[in-house]
């Protein structure tokens, strides 16, 4: 699958972003259409605000490429770990009973970002996507906006870098083979991301065939049942988290699940009973607890924070990783505004390069 062909719903959504823009900019008299009230300053900074540019979905998956997406998330769990880079928590605003809109902001390497994201997993039987937005990027010195981004492309690396990343820190030293349980527009990224990192072949499962078939073909993997995919050395499961797809029969010594698809309370992938054999790791733990895969334990109290090991800890150096290559680990993923930050600002870095192309608009 090519970038092209994956990003088409998410360039769509950007150039939404940019009619947006576009509109409110000739509502304050710009770009073209002058108002009065610019005349009463000749100084005045609404009339010299500069061009904006707007880069798609395209844009961002050429402009980071999986590799880079996996250096760049990796530094972002180090930088969130030291206290260099901030984030809130993220906000949820349910629109029920279709799904739920997420904002998601975060600071940090002298920029500011703010990701306005949508969950609505019934949108693949509308022939939508499930997620789509936008990312502002500002500058956080002066909090000029410097960019608008198409978020699904930014969600799609930096949920599948964070999966190859957990592998690289946490799988045991002789694991290869993958195993790929759900392969829509993030578990292909995980792929890929996966693949990029050295690991492979793998098995594609998933519940719609010709997605399965679609991942494995484009990377020479193979398809396979459910069971087939939780029997790999490097097991991802990006599902939409309303069913078990990792049972405790699955697991064996040297395991290394990425549990990616919890991503809100209520939400699990992995059965409760499995968790008691794993060593747990997640990307932050406020976040994990309340509404990742590791929530339903929490909540009943067989999971504390003193059972849990945040990747970013690892990845620096304050605490250990994996204890044994017979050790089973479970990393829960459930995406982080510094993750988006460090992609995002890649993908700025590329354009002012030259790299990649972007819309400009004035606002």
């Amino acid at each position: 699958m090519s970038a092209r062909n994956c990003s088409t719903a998410a360039t769509t959504a950007a150039a939404s972003v940019a009619d947006a823009v576009s509109v409110s900019s000739r509502m304050l008299g710009l770009g073209g259409l002058r108002s009065p009230f610019l005349d009463m300053d000749a100084h005045s900074n609404l009339a010299t605000m500069p061009n904006i540019p707007i880069l798609d979905g395209e844009a961002v998956l050429t402009a980071v490429p999986p590799a880079a997406a996996i250096d760049r998330v990796r530094q972002s769990f180090e930088r969130f770990a030291a206290g260099e880079w901030v984030m809130p928590a993220k906000v949820y605003l349910d629109s029920p009973p279709n799904g739920d809109f997420r904002a998601m902001p975060a600071r940090g390497g002298g920029y500011a970002t703010l990701k306005w994201v949508t969950s609505f997993p019934g949108n693949s039987a509308r022939g939508l996507p499930v997620v789509m937005g936008a990312l502002l990027l500002s500058d956080a010195e002066s909090g000029e906006l410097r960019a608008i981004m198409d978020c699904a492309a930014i969600t799609s690396l930096r949920t599948g870098a964070a999966a190859a990343l957990s592998a690289q820190v946490l799988a045991a030293s002789g694991a290869r083979s993958v195993g790929i349980i759900g392969c829509g527009v993030n578990g292909a990224w995980s792929a890929r991301c996966l693949a990029a990192a050295g690991y492979g072949p793998g098995v594609c499962a998933d519940a719609r065939p010709e997605a399965a078939e679609a991942l494995a073909a484009e990377l020479e993997w193979t398809t396979g049942s459910r069971e087939e995919a939780a029997a790999q050395d490097v097991v991802v499961t990006v599902t939409p988290g309303n069913d078990t797809v990792i049972f405790e029969s699955d697991l064996r010594e040297g395991h290394h699940v990425a549990a990616l698809g919890a991503d809100a309370a209520g939400k699990a992938e992995v059965e409760l009973a499995a968790l008691r054999h794993c060593g747990l790791f997640c990307d932050e733990w406020a976040q994990a607890s309340a509404g990742g895969e590791l929530s339903a334990a929490v909540t009943r109290g067989t999971v504390t924070r003193q059972h849990v090991t945040e990747l970013g800890d690892v990845t620096s150096g304050r605490a250990p990783g994996r204890g044994s290559d017979e050790e089973i680990t479970l990393f829960d993923s459930t995406g982080l505004a510094t993750q988006d930050l460090g992609i995002a600002a890649a993908v700025y870095e590329a354009w002012r390069e030259g790299q990649v192309d972007a819309e400009l608009v004035t606002i």
